[in-house]
């Protein structure tokens, strides 16, 4: 049946932009792995990019404004907004036939995108061999320990008829920094990016690093996985499988 990128490529008919690209995935490809002298890119923006095209495309198909500048705002709000702003979006969106909630669950996160391009279409890239980055490299050998256990127990699950075909289901692992001065909480790819993991309290310490400003609680979770439609519908009142925290100081 192939993975969530396939299906919904298939149900919304996406299509790649470039009419030199044949698909949508060799199109993706050519992007990550860096093709035709450009730059490679991440999971994260091209999972920015494929839920931007599908947000169009289910706007478009029920007669909604798709114009990027709105496209943009509301994507936003959808995948992480909150109170009264999101409520807005969700009432207006409603007026379309659409469910704000049932929308974001057809989005996809970026441990899909990863699965796609490298399990379903076995691309692969160069990686830059000037500098090791050991400590990014740790923090993503982790996470792909603790989805392998994941898979474990939803396989187990599933043989259990406990969470019937729960082995399909996407998991998605981060690791966050927290403030330990405020409820600040940020993945930590984007915490090394920017070099510091609070704004407000790294002004105050600048001449520390990342993970001493932060005397480094990590939080390892599993956040929302999507699941056959229909099986989430009549089996989940909780869109979560399980929540495995892990806390610790570095």
């Amino acid at each position: 049946m192939g993975c969530k990128v396939d299906r919904l490529t298939d149900r919304y008919d996406l299509t790649p932009p470039r009419a030199r690209d044949a698909s949508l995935d060799e199109y993706l490809e050519r992007r990550w792995t860096g093709a035709d002298d450009r730059d490679p890119e991440g999971y994260k923006s091209l999972t920015e990019w494929f839920n931007k095209r599908l947000l169009s495309r289910i706007y478009e198909a029920n007669g909604r404004d798709a114009m990027a500048a709105h496209l943009d705002r509301e994507y936003e709000l959808i995948v992480d907004g909150d109170g009264v702003e999101r409520d807005e979006l969700a009432a207006d969106m409603a007026t379309d036939g659409l469910d704000i909630d049932e929308v974001g669950s057809e989005l996809i996160s970026w441990s899909t995108m990863r699965h796609h391009l490298k399990g379903c279409l076995e691309a692969e890239k160069e990686t830059p061999s000037a500098s090791t980055d050991w400590e990014r490299n740790t923090v993503e050998m982790a996470k792909e320990k603790t989805a392998e256990k994941a898979r474990s127990v939803l396989s187990s699950l599933t043989s259990k008829d406990r969470l019937p075909e729960a082995e399909r289901a996407d998991i998605d692992v981060q690791v966050k920094l927290s403030c330990p001065e405020c409820s600040v909480r940020v993945p930590f790819e984007d915490a090394v990016e920017r070099g510091y993991v609070c704004e407000t309290h790294f002004e105050n310490r600048s001449s520390e690093s990342v993970l001493e400003q932060t005397q480094n609680r990590l939080s390892v979770i599993a956040i929302p996985y999507s699941i056959v439609e229909a099986s989430q519908t009549l089996l989940l009142e909780d869109p979560y499988l399980f929540e495995a925290v892990s806390m610790a100081g570095i």
